[in-house]
């Protein structure tokens, strides 16, 4: 009995070694494959938490940046979370890039509400630039603010710099001397009547908050082939998009921006340039609920947009694939991945994401469609 039980321990311990060295190879490989909607680990077995962020290419390294979100409750306990990868399929967590503060009253109290945040680096200056949207702590999403980080480093930390309203003061470019000379009541008005829609169009909005400056919430990041950086938001109680160049330290902004698509309801925007055309791809507003994308385009970044149909094909493309858009980012092969969030406000932790490439049809129009891995 004694030489059976040490054959049947010795065999154990082989089926043990066996399975350690299988697991070992696996991790070694890695994930060969993209596979939107499972749950996402990172090197270490965690789940990853980064969610309605973006990407930055820097020294042949991908670095991800996104919201770190509670298993339950919807303010920011934490703060911006970095992954990085030289792949785009097995991350290695970096740490908190911009973390919340213990300080009573700042800007990014813990306690406040950072979304959306992307990260640009800057030639000129060799600084790393983090823009988000932000909401102060016990306001709801009153405050409709964007908030600036600055680091050495694109893993940080990320030094928080400040906070606010876009352009106070300014006009946009687009809209025209007659509407600027208009006053307006936004309380006498029923929304989504044909007076509204018309007030709305014609800046109602913008001349409410002229002086304190333009809402800004959802909100993305693009730097364009001279340097020039773009700060795009959803403005106008997210009525508005609008398109705001930045200063050349990336750390203000110009004083110079667009409306597109007045009262369009667009929020969750995301752009990418190809062949000298740009194009965005952006949501709806149904609060955390998926709905149809909307693909914009124009040949100039601060002139003339158009619209164009669902850039979703296939099945579940009227909900987006059950996700909203935040980041399209451009490959080394030449290609652009397509990013979305699919929420489970339930938990936002347990938020799952979609990566999915960007097709061209014969006339050089982009669409998605689901692909199961890639």
């Amino acid at each position: 009995m004694s030489k059976y039980l040490k054959r049947i321990g010795h065999l154990l311990f082989l089926c043990i070694l066996f399975q350690t060295s299988l697991w070992g190879q696996t991790n070694s490989i890695g994930k060969k494959d993209i596979v939107s909607g499972e749950v996402w680990k990172d090197t270490d077995g965690n789940v990853i938490n980064a969610h309605g962020g973006g990407i930055l290419f820097n020294n042949g390294k991908y670095y991800w940046f996104g919201e770190h979100r509670p298993s339950s409750g919807f303010t920011t306990q934490v703060g911006v979370t970095c992954y990085s990868s030289t792949d785009l399929r097995n991350w290695t967590y970096e740490g908190v890039a911009l973390a919340v503060s213990d300080e009573v009253g700042s800007d990014i109290e813990k306690g406040c509400i950072i979304e959306r945040p992307k990260v640009i680096y800057n030639q000129k200056t060799g600084k790393f630039v983090m823009w988000f949207h932000l909401e102060l702590k016990g306001k709801g999403y009153g405050p409709s603010r964007a908030g600036v980080a600055v680091s050495d480093t694109p893993t940080g930390p990320y030094r928080f710099v400040r906070s606010g309203r876009v352009n106070p003061g300014v006009y946009p470019l687009n809209m025209p001397r007659e509407e600027r000379q208009l006053t307006w009541n936004p309380e006498t008005y029923e929304w989504w009547t044909p007076e509204w829609r018309e007030a709305v169009d014609k800046g109602m909005f913008v001349k409410r908050d002229l002086e304190g400056g333009q809402m800004s919430r959802d909100m993305t990041l693009f730097v364009d082939d001279d340097g020039k950086a773009y700060h795009i938001y959803s403005s106008e109680e997210n009525l508005t998009l609008h398109i705001a160049e930045l200063a050349d330290d990336y750390m203000s902004h110009s004083g110079k921006y667009i409306r597109i698509f007045p009262g369009g309801h667009n929020e969750a925007p995301a752009i990418f340039k190809k062949d000298r055309t740009y194009w965005m791809i952006a949501s709806g507003c149904t609060g955390w609920e998926p709905n149809k994308a909307r693909l914009m385009t124009a040949s100039s970044i601060l002139g003339e947009w158009s619209q164009l149909p669902n850039p979703c094909v296939g099945e579940d493309a009227k909900i987006t694939f059950g996700g909203q858009s935040t980041y399209i980012l451009p490959l080394e092969d030449g290609g652009y991945m397509f990013m979305a969030d699919v929420w489970r406000p339930k938990s936002l932790l347990d938020s799952r994401y979609i990566w999915l490439p960007i097709r061209f049809d014969e006339k050089g129009v982009p669409f998605i469609e689901w692909v199961s891995k890639w």
